[in-house]
C-alpha cells in the first residue's frame, strides 16, 4: 500500500500495451507519474492536460545514462517514487537450437539487465522513504517454458528468481515486490514486440514452429483485455499485503496452476531419493 494519497508511479515502455494503459489509468485517477519510451514523442499525449502530474521521458533501459537521467528528473519533480512498473521489454521466438546468439544477448539486455538497472536506481528513493511498491512485468513464460519460447522465457524466468531474492532483501524496509505474468493479452505484443527467427529445421515444425506461426495467427484475437490486467496492478498497490505473483487472464492462470501442481507431485515422488543425497544423521 503506498504512503500517499497521490503516488507516484514510474512505468517504463508505456508507447504501448500494458504500460499504455496503466499509465492513462493512474494519471486518470489524478496520481502522479513518469510515463517512459524509447521515443518519448510516443507517450507525449499522455502527459497532455496533465502536465503539473506527469513528466513524459525517453528511456532505453538498456542505456545507463538514460536510467539514471529518469530517476534523477523523477526525484526532482516529484520527490519520490512509490510504484516502479518494469514493464519495458520484448518477445523474441525461435526454437532453442537456431537462436541467434545477437538476438538472445539483445533479449536479455532489455528484458533482464535493464530491468535490473532501473531497480537498482530506483531502490534508494525507496529506502529513504522507507516505503514502496517494485511491478515487474514477467509473463505465464517466467513460470513456464512453451517450445518456440525459450529464450523469452529464460529472460523471464531470470526475472523471476531475482525479484524471490529481492523481495526477501527489501520486504524487512518497507518495499514490496510483486510479478505480474500474464497470459495472452490483445495488446500488440505479436506485431510490434517480437523478434522471431523461423525455425528451418524440420524436426521442429511440430513445436517450436507450429507455436511460432500461432502466435501471429491469434495476434488481436486474445482473451485478456489490457485494461482490467491494468485495473487489477493498480489494485494490487493499494492492498497492505500485495501477493508476490499475481497470474493474468484465464489461460494463464489455468496453465501455471495445472504445471505447478504436476511439478510438486513429481518433485515429492522422488522425496526418497532428494533426502538421499544428505550425510547419514550424525555424520
Amino acid at each position: 500500500m503506498t504512503q500517499t494519497a497521490t503516488p507516484v508511479w514510474l512505468i517504463t515502455g508505456c508507447s504501448t500495451g500494458f504500460g499504455r494503459e496503466l499509465a492513462r489509468l493512474v494519471l486518470d485517477r489524478g496520481w502522479r507519474a513518469v510515463v517512459t519510451a524509447r521515443d518519448a514523442a510516443r507517450v507525449a499525449d499522455l502527459a497532455s492536460g496533465a502536465e503539473d502530474r506527469a513528466l513524459a521521458l525517453p528511456l532505453d533501459v538498456t542505456k545507463p545514462d538514460q536510467v539514471a537521467a529518469v530517476v534523477a528528473q523523477a526525484t526532482q519533480r516529484f520527490g519520490r517514487i512509490d510504484v516502479l512498473v518494469n514493464n519495458a521489454g520484448y518477445g523474441y521466438q525461435a526454437s532453442v537450437e537456431e537462436g541467434e546468439e545477437d538476438k538472445i544477448r539483445a533479449q536479455f539486455d532489455a528484458n533482464v539487465f535493464g530491468l535490473f538497472a532501473i531497480t537498482r536506481a530506483v531502490l534508494p528513493v525507496m529506502r529513504a522513504q522507507e516505503s514502496g511498491h517494485v511491478v515487474n512485468i514477467t509473463s505465464v513464460a517466467g513460470l513456464i517454458g512453451f517450445p518456440g519460447s525459450g529464450y523469452y522465457a529464460a529472460s523471464k524466468h531470470a526475472v523471476e528468481g531475482w525479484s524471490d531474492a529481492l523481495a526477501a532483501e527489501v520486504g524487512p524496509l518497507g518495499i514490496r515486490v510483486t510479478c505480474v505474468e500474464p497470459g495472452p493479452f490483445r495488446t500488440d505484443w505479436a506485431g510490434r514486440s517480437l523478434v522471431q527467427t523461423p525455425s528451418r529445421i524440420a524436426d521442429y515444425t511440430e513445436t517450436a514452429g507450429a507455436r511460432m506461426a500461432s502466435t501471429a495467427e491469434k495476434s488481436g484475437t486474445q482473451a485478456g483485455d489490457p485494461v482490467r490486467a491494468a485495473e487489477a496492478m493498480i489494485r494490487l498497490t493499494e492492498t497492505s499485503s500485495p501477493p508476490r505473483h499475481l497470474v493474468l487472464g484465464a489461460f494463464g492462470f489455468e496453465a501455471v496452476t495445472e504445471r505447478l501442481r504436476g511439478r510438486l507431485k513429481e518433485i515429492e515422488a522422488s522425496e526418497a531419493v532428494s533426502r538421499g543425497a544428505d550425510y547419514p544423521a550424525g555424520a
